[in-house]
């Protein structure tokens, strides 16, 4: 937790640009920003780190997703290190909840 600390992991968006639906993972607010409950990232992290090593483990794939300049290296060198997919620049909106009409709208363009 202390290393999430001092990143800054801790700092979420502006107290008037935010998803309510956010509410129950925010600790409190300060300074016109909301500050993200550690306590449960830690607990969420874990639960993603065992979700991707049984996937991993099944013989699944794991998609890496880092658009922001500070990560793209990161997301490309780890995603080659363990051959797996990544996308490290623009995400397309429905590329996951919406590939029907994304697939549609590519066989269009060949």
């Amino acid at each position: 937790m202390k290393e999430l600390l001092e990143t800054g992991v801790h700092f979420g968006h502006r107290t008037r640009k935010w998803n309510p639906k956010m509410a129950r993972y925010i600790f409190t607010e300060r300074k016109g920003i909301h500050i993200i409950d550690l306590e449960q990232t830690v607990d969420l992290f874990k639960m993603a780190y065992f979700h991707v090593r049984d996937r991993v483990g099944a013989d699944g794939e794991i998609l890496f997703v880092g658009t922001k300049k500070q990560v793209q290296s990161t997301i490309v060198e780890e995603a080659q290190r363990c051959g797996a997919h990544y996308v490290d620049r623009r995400w397309l909106g429905g590329t996951l909840t919406n590939f029907g009409t994304i697939k549609q709208s590519i066989e269009r363009m060949k």
